[in-house]
């Protein structure tokens, strides 16, 4: 842990106070917006369609991942824009998570309806994480082509800092897993629990949808702690952490209003690390043992808010 504060403590340090605060700032009015005025279903989900969830959410995700690069030029006159390896990366990289959010994969799988939504619901995450990890690995060798695949290298991993960092989630979540907007969300499995419960091995149903549900969660680390990080370092430096952190917000907008605001803190905390160890294996571990955790807490969260039979 000591590692982890250090990184900590050396960001702080030169991090401008004011790009953070007015960042900070940009974020709770984005957060507010979507909260209180609907914002993401406003631009992407009244039409129904591919090109209004994917535009809709590239307008949220440029605004916010520009921002903070805008006030580096606002407040620090540093212009990051008059690169033109940095102004088409700035450009492409919403456009690629904006198509992760607007694919719609839907195959008939069964003649069974129920199974039908399962099969999809398990595919979807490894197909989407395969076409992004595809796209990515294009722009990487295009852009940077550095010796590891935006932090896929387990160099300066050590593995026992993040296992602390998810015992000190363990009571946050549970204290989550009493409310109700948390249980409204979690356990994600509620959505085939019916379909898994009538197999025959209901057990193997529901860990390769938690499975599937996990590989969402590698393909988030490459693009944001990896691609957003470590695909713009060589040129903003530390400046690429706030950019990322803004923009990873956006994306939980869809959650419930604390896991959202935490997010954007977490994104920060995850981009300072892999900033430093040039590694997304450690923010990995993390995040997917935030979001198994969550599960756990949704389950039993729920178990405990059943009413009590009278006798």
């Amino acid at each position: 842990m000591r590692n982890i504060f250090s990184y900590i403590g050396d960001y702080y340090q030169a991090l401008d106070k004011r790009i953070f605060l007015a960042t900070v700032l940009f974020t709770a009015l984005l957060i507010y917006l979507n909260y209180q005025h609907a914002l993401e279903k406003r631009l992407c989900f009244q039409q129904k369609t591919f090109a209004a969830d994917f535009f809709g959410h590239y307008l949220i995700f440029f605004i916010a991942f520009s921002m903070p690069y805008f006030l580096c030029l606002l407040l620090k006159n540093v212009n990051y824009f008059s690169i033109t390896k940095f102004s088409l990366l700035l450009v492409l990289a919403p456009a690629l998570f904006a198509l992760k959010m607007a694919l719609n994969i839907r195959l008939n799988i069964t003649t069974d309806d129920q199974w039908n939504v399962y099969w999809n619901k398990v595919i979807y995450w490894p197909v989407l994480l395969l076409i992004l990890t595809i796209l990515l690995f294009i722009v990487w060798k295009i852009f940077n082509n550095t010796p590891a695949f935006y932090g896929l290298t387990i160099k300066n991993f050590n593995w026992k800092p993040y296992f602390m960092m998810l015992l000190i989630m363990i009571p946050l979540i549970t204290a989550a897993s009493t409310q109700s907007d948390f249980l409204s969300v979690y356990p994600r499995m509620n959505s085939i629990t019916h379909v898994a419960n009538n197999s025959s091995h209901p057990g193997w149903y529901k860990l390769l949808y938690q499975l599937s549900y996990g590989s969402d969660f590698f393909s988030i680390e490459l693009f944001f702690r990896g691609f957003l990080i470590l695909g713009f370092i060589s040129i903003a430096g530390k400046d690429a952490i706030l950019p990322m952190a803004c923009f990873y917000c956006t994306i939980h907008f869809g959650k419930p209003l604390g896991e959202c605001i935490s997010s954007f803190f977490g994104g920060l905390l995850l981009g300072i690390i892999v900033y430093n160890t040039r590694s997304i294996f450690g923010g990995l571990m993390v995040h997917l043992g935030i979001a198994w955790l969550m599960e756990a807490g949704g389950y039993i969260g729920g178990l405990l808010s059943l009413p009590r039979r009278v006798t």
